[in-house]
């Protein structure tokens, strides 16, 4: 078995890939016409986004939204940059909420942005990965 893909349901997909591509360089790896699920270029892993009526035709459970203004989910994305504090400035440009601004832990600098659907976001230094 091996770990494949992360989904994470959203209000609109399209702004959300634009998003990741203007706070943190990652592009579209691919759109469904209707605009209700995509995928970014994150490497070897699949980082997908569906809007949450695709995420509820699939399954009938409920689920716990990724809400900007609500504290958030148990969990965080990490992506290796090689400057944390450009990548930093860059996403809360981009409109990233700025949790914690660039410092160095132990082998490198890291820092917590939360992207506009919710989700904590560490930026790391490649080697500190």
């Amino acid at each position: 078995m091996r770990y494949a893909k992360t989904i994470i349901y959203v209000d609109n997909v399209e702004e959300v890939l634009d998003f990741y591509y203007q706070a943190f360089g990652l592009s579209t790896l691919a759109l469904t016409e209707s605009g209700d699920y995509g995928e970014i270029d994150s490497g070897e892993v699949i980082l997908g986004f569906a809007s949450h009526p695709l995420a509820q035709a699939q399954f009938k459970q409920s689920y716990i939204r990724a809400q900007p203004k609500q504290p958030a989910l148990g969990f965080e994305l990490t992506l290796c940059c090689s400057n944390v504090s450009e990548s930093y400035d860059r996403a809360v440009i981009a409109g990233a909420e700025p949790l914690m601004p660039p410092s160095v832990k132990g082998e490198g600098a890291q820092a917590y942005v939360r992207a506009i659907e919710g989700t904590l976001i560490a930026l790391v230094n490649e080697r500190a990965s």
